[in-house]
């Protein structure tokens, strides 16, 4: 199973962002999706996820700025980003749980990352 993260870059600050991430592979359902971030020297920390039925929970420094959405059909994550900090600055990780067969276990799955790079 492989998650692949798009779309960082370089903005300037008010500007948005989408990043999208693809998870591929042998998957049989995936039970939640989401996005973190890492800041350099702090600790990854949650942005935001979706589970199966479209509940979704963001971080309190991203509501109403980044909308998370699924594709399911495509095993595809999306976040847009909107009205952006320098404070988003960060590598922002795809995060999986999903199973790889009808009766396993779900596991959890990280992408590589890519970077969002915020300017003042």
């Amino acid at each position: 199973v492989q998650l692949v993260e798009s779309g960082g870059g370089l903005v300037q600050s008010g500007g948005s962002l989408r990043l999208s991430c693809a998870a591929s592979g042998r998957i049989f359902s995936i039970n939640a999706m989401g996005w973190y971030r890492q800041a350099p020297g702090a600790q990854r920390e949650l942005v935001a996820t979706i589970i199966n039925g479209g509940s979704t929970n963001y971080a309190d420094s991203v509501k109403g700025r980044f909308t998370i959405s699924r594709d399911n059909a495509k095993n595809t994550v999306l976040l847009q980003m909107n009205s952006l900090k320098p404070e988003d600055t960060a590598v922002y990780y795809c995060n999986a749980d999903l199973s790889t067969t009808r009766w396993g276990n779900t596991y959890n799955y990280w992408g590589q990352g890519t970077q969002v790079t915020v300017s003042s």
